[in-house]
This record gives structure tokens, C-alpha cells and sequence, in this order.
């Protein structure tokens, strides 16, 4: 079965994979583009998970000052090596992440930080839980693991700190 590239053009476009990464879950899935990008999430998620437990120490610690200057965000995101902390990528993905917590305030970066004696809802004070602001449809947890995938690297939210004037 032959793989057009618009249809790996578009499977790359909606994952951020490789090209042969693309076009192998294409095949795997006979050519249907949207169960070729399930599959790469999938697969993505479970990359994620097994590099889990792989020290993170190196990284970046991204600042975002809102624009009216009354908010801002100082957050921690940690790698494996400091070669993909340099990268566009990483930075970009560290970025996001504080403008995501001056966006939504979470208090938690996962529900198993959260006391058990609390009664929150999870999507709505912990960091990885909650819908991404630039694609709502997808959670921070997805994000990340999408750069992981993408990078080889453990890559996790170590701390972060939100500031807002008159508070």
C-alpha cells in the first residue's frame, strides 16, 4: 500500500513526529490518517510513562510576565540533558507552561501532590491535568508527553510559582 506524503504531511502536522514515525503508523493503520495520529499518541504516552523514572536534572526555569505586568509565572521544567534543554523545542514547551499557570492558577502540579483531604477537582488546581489553553481539547499531561516522545527525554514540572500584585 502506497503512503501519499500529504497524508504523512498531515499525521506530522497534527503529532509533531518524525516523517518515518508518521509514515510507519500510516501503514499500521492502512492509510487512515486519524487512527495513525491515535496510534502516535498512544505510542507517545507510553514513551512517556517508561522514561518516567529516568533522572531529570538538567533544564530551564522560564519566566512570563503577563503583559499589564500585575501577573507573572516562574516555572522550573526539568530534562535529561542539558543538550535538549538548549533546544527551540524545550524552551518553547517551558514557555507554554508558565503561561499556562498565569492562565489558570493551579495549585498542584498532579493530583498526587493533592492531600487526600482536600476536595478539589484535579482538572482544575493541578498543573498536568488541566486542558492546555492553546489546545483545549488535549491536557498538559498530553503536551508533555508529546515533546517526550518527540525529544527521547524525561521531561517533568519540577516547581512553579505564580505572582500577582495586590495579592
Amino acid at each position: 500500500m502506497g503512503i501519499s506524503i500529504k497524508a504523512v504531511k498531515e499525521v506530522r502536522d497534527r503529532t509533531d513526529v518524525g516523517i518515518l514515525e508518521c509514515k510507519q503508523a500510516l501503514l499500521e493503520s492502512q492509510g487512515d490518517v486519524d487512527a495513525a495520529v491515535h496510534r502516535l499518541k498512544i505510542s507517545g504516552l507510553a514513551l512517556a510513562e517508561r522514561k518516567r523514572e529516568r533522572s531529570a536534572g538538567e533544564g530551564v526555569i522560564e519566566s512570563y510576565v503577563h503583559h499589564n505586568g500585575r501577573v507573572g509565572v516562574l516555572v522550573e521544567v526539568n530534562c535529561e540533558t542539558d543538550f535538549v534543554a538548549r533546544t527551540d523545542e524545550f524552551k518553547k514547551l517551558a514557555h507554554d507552561l508558565a503561561m499556562q499557570i498565569a492562565a489558570t492558577s493551579p495549585q498542584y502540579i498532579s493530583a498526587e501532590e493533592m492531600p487526600e483531604d482536600v476536595d478539589l477537582n484535579p482538572q482544575e488546581v493541578c498543573l498536568l491535568s488541566q486542558p492546555f489553553v492553546r489546545e483545549p481539547g488535549r491536557v498538559v499531561q498530553e503536551i508533555i508527553a508529546q515533546t517526550v516522545a518527540k525529544m527521547g527525554e524525561n521531561i517533568r514540572v519540577r516547581r512553579f510559582a505564580k505572582f500577582e500584585l495586590g495579592d
